[in-house]
């Protein structure tokens, strides 16, 4: 990774890509914190740094062995912080998502926006497009759906995330949504991928339902290769041999890619277990291993939810939830 001087003229850069072509490397230009990297893939024997730190307008050569290289710890050692409106991730302070499924009126979204909020939500979810695994499952309000969520996040000032899964749709749900999602099911839909990094949106990058770490972090890269660096990544648990849970929440994943990437991550213990009983003590253990986050499911009546009633938390399990978390916090200096 070859980074450039901000005062760089496009003449230098150029000169730097076809020194590295003319050592069969593969040069690839981005622009990270308005400086421009040029990544370096090929045999790392084929070239001597100190060949490119003396040309013109360079800054300093990175060697990165990692596959994901902006993504990657080695080429930024401090943990990159993500501003969704008033809301931080990667900082002492952990938010917590909160919300249903998905939007399915105006009431239901603004009595959850308003409980969550009085328990100590930093942010809203709520989903507007829902890819469900039955073509006959509900579907989502869609455009219907992203309205609400405006109108509420407005009323009760409080930042909202909710799923894009069409590249198609992207332009239309910016208009009402502080964050992009992106779902497990679409982890590797790279169009999709490509056209999030397009804009200036964050992003929430879920982990795919059978996805390595390496596999996250590559599909992280394509973002910010693309021009967006504001990602957040979040371990909603991997498919497993288990049954008795939806998903098997790997929270190993935490450590192991905060010490890989300089990436805030979070955790959803909703989709991790699928069952209302085991996401408060899974919260907790996402927060004590370290997480800068955690989405959660709530609903106020959990058995009338037309998706993942569940693994939703009453009103009162979710108040619960933010006391036990404030403890768990402060043991490790960081506060909710």
């Amino acid at each position: 990774m070859i980074i450039m001087m901000n005062t760089t003229s496009p003449d230098s850069i150029q000169r730097v890509v076809e020194k590295l072509k003319q050592h069969s490397l593969d040069a690839y230009c981005v622009t990270s914190n308005g400086k421009t990297l040029i990544t370096a893939v090929g045999d790392s024997a084929a070239h001597d740094s100190d060949l490119y730190e003396r040309m013109s307008g360079v800054e300093k050569v990175v060697n990165i062995l990692t596959p994901f290289k902006l993504v990657s710890r080695e080429l930024k050692a401090d943990d990159s912080l993500v501003h969704v409106r008033h809301v931080v991730f990667g900082s002492p302070l952990i938010p917590v998502i909160a919300g249903p499924c998905a939007v399915e009126s105006p009431e239901q979204f603004l009595e959850t926006a308003q409980l969550v909020k009085a328990a100590g939500a930093s942010m809203l979810r709520g989903g507007a497009y829902k890819p469900r695994t039955s073509p006959y499952s509900f579907q989502g309000l869609e455009l219907e759906g992203l309205k609400i969520l405006r109108t509420v996040s407005e009323q009760v000032d409080m930042p909202v995330v909710s799923e894009v899964t069409d590249p198609r749709t992207v332009e239309l749900t910016l208009n009402y949504v502080d964050m992009l999602q992106i779902g497990a099911r679409n982890m590797q839909n790279f169009a999709l991928l490509k056209e999030v990094a397009k804009t200036d949106k964050p992003i929430l990058l879920k982990r795919g339902l059978s996805a390595t770490v390496e596999e996250w972090l590559m599909a992280a890269e394509y973002i910010m290769a693309g021009g967006n660096e504001k990602i957040v990544l979040c371990e909603r648990g991997i498919r497993t041999f288990e049954t008795y849970t939806r998903n098997t929440l790997d929270l190993n994943a935490i450590p192991l890619v905060k010490h890989l990437s300089h990436l805030p991550i979070i955790v959803d213990p909703s989709h991790g277990t699928g069952n209302w009983r085991l996401v408060t003590p899974m919260a907790r253990a996402g927060v004590a291993s370290g997480a800068d986050g955690l989405i959660v499911e709530v609903h106020p009546c959990p058995e009338e939810a037309v998706s993942d009633g569940p693994q939703s938390l009453i009103p009162q399990n979710f108040t619960q939830l933010m006391t036990e978390l404030s403890k768990i916090a402060a043991a490790i200096d960081r506060s909710v």
